[in-house]
């Protein structure tokens, strides 16, 4: 995962936009620019939960809190709490709605930015979500065809092993 990263990014440098200075549009270098006039000045930090909402990451700012009162938020492979101080070149991983995010910290901002320049402040290093397919439940009925029958109900239960291999009634 470290191999991916440039060499700016092994460098600690943030200033400017680094090796992809020219494929970057300028109303996004200038967000970038002012995402970072209003963030923390030198020597100053930014709380976890206030940059994972910050970078879009989560929602609000009080899931942020949530997710990393949960344990579900990692600095450096540790749980963290909701006030932990993130520093440029950590790696932030968020468990959340069923998928994790590992991403390192490129820029540290405070106030919530848009989707385009919020990707500027991180590397994303995630896997890949898993195929659509793969995440829809079982025994899902077409829309507008009515109450399920209690022969219908029984071949969802049995699809979703609910019922253990033999049947309920014979008694």
């Amino acid at each position: 995962m470290v191999a991916e990263r440039t060499d700016d990014d092994k460098t600690g440098g943030t200033g400017g936009t680094g090796g992809t200075g020219e494929d970057v549009d300028p109303k996004v270098a200038a967000a970038v620019a002012a995402a970072e006039a209003a963030g923390p000045q030198s020597g100053e930090s930014v709380r976890i939960d206030s940059w994972i909402w910050s970078v879009r990451l989560v929602k609000t700012r009080s899931m942020g809190a949530a997710a990393c009162k949960g344990g579900h938020v990692r600095v450096n492979g540790e749980r963290v709490k909701p006030a932990h101080s993130v520093r440029v070149g950590d790696e932030v991983r968020v468990r959340h709605e069923g998928r994790e995010r590992v991403v390192i910290v490129k820029r540290l901002i405070r106030k919530r930015v848009g989707a385009p320049v919020a990707v500027q402040c991180y590397v994303d290093n995630s896997p890949p979500p898993p195929p659509r397919e793969a995440v829809a439940p079982a025994g899902i009925r077409d829309r507008g065809t009515g109450r399920p029958t209690k022969r219908d109900r029984r071949e969802l239960e049995r699809l979703r092993g609910l019922l253990g291999g033999g049947s309920p009634e014979g008694h």
